[in-house]
């Protein structure tokens, strides 16, 4: 049976759990995890097998956000989590349209969120950077064998470099994963945070450096874009001891990513191996002429 059909059984139960009908729902992606919109303004999530855990702190991430006024997705009010076929399905009110979020709306996203008290009804474990990256590393059997051992070593390196991590600005509630897809602005105007599956307590820092690295590592952005995030945040990551390394950690965890989906999508082979290269020394000093990943 393939994967859609499963995802489909699956939002069928889910549905069925917490009294929404499915008739007419759309796939809207079809991932790691599966989204699918329903008549009347729902959004359903369907996560990875296992996942149950983390699909049970998203939710009281979100209420914990709704109670603080802190634009981000919103939970129904029904049960949610459901588990189904193994996987657990949240259930979410669907956003109006919008975009990407630009570097000074995700500065004052992020900043909004990192001024909160740690709260002491929702468990947050600490950030852990290196999640399902060996994983994915296994996963990525498009990359040679040679390259996935350099990828496991380097995860390894990391890992024991991030143990002596430099102190910094205190440690908050971050976002964990504050890309700008993640950090989203809707026609009415409001700048909303998405995606809070990576939510946890950590370094304000990690949910810096995908911006920074958007600019140094990459060229995505101009250096007004940059100063200008940093002007909105009130803080400069790159001048903290501690940037390179999470910069480090960042790029691996894209490379980690991207090398696993190429398995399914040959496509993006040549994208894996090109960061891949990169981060071996195999090609010229950062900025990498990467290709962000859709």
């Amino acid at each position: 049976m393939n994967t859609h059909n499963i995802d489909h059984r699956a939002l069928i139960d889910a549905c069925a759990q917490a009294g929404l009908n499915p008739d007419g729902a759309q796939p809207l992606r079809l991932g790691e995890n599966a989204l699918y919109r329903l008549p009347h303004g729902v959004v359903v999530r369907l996560s990875r097998p296992g996942r149950a855990v983390t699909a049970r702190k998203e939710v009281a991430v979100a209420r914990w956000l709704a109670r603080h006024d802190v634009p981000a997705v919103r939970a129904l009010d029904i049960p949610n989590p459901v588990e189904t076929h193994g996987r657990a399905a949240t259930f979410w009110t669907e956003l109006p349209e919008h975009r990407h979020g630009t570097p000074i709306e995700i500065a004052a996203a992020v900043r909004r969120l990192h001024e909160l008290p740690i709260p002491d009804d929702v468990f947050l474990e600490p950030l852990d950077p290196f999640v399902r990256l060996t994983d994915r590393v296994d996963g990525a059997t498009a990359l040679s064998e040679d390259d996935r051992k350099w990828l496991r070593h380097h995860i390894t390196t990391l890992r024991d470099r991030h143990a002596d991590l430099p102190a910094g600005l205190p440690v908050c509630v971050i976002h964990g994963d504050a890309w700008d897809g993640n950090v989203v602005t809707t026609t009415d105007g409001h700048t909303v945070l998405l995606d809070l599956e990576r939510t946890a307590i950590g370094p304000p820092e990690w949910d810096l450096v995908s911006t920074a690295v958007k600019h140094l590592s990459f060229g995505w952005i101009t250096d007004r874009d940059y100063q200008d995030f940093c002007h909105g945040y009130g803080h400069d990551v790159t001048t903290w001891t501690g940037y390179e390394l999470l910069r480090d950690i960042r790029e691996l965890r894209m490379t980690c990513y991207l090398a696993q989906h190429a398995t399914e999508h040959p496509s993006t082979r040549r994208e894996a191996q090109l960061r891949v290269n990169c981060l071996r020394g195999r090609t010229t000093p950062r900025p990498w002429a990467w290709t962000p990943a859709t």
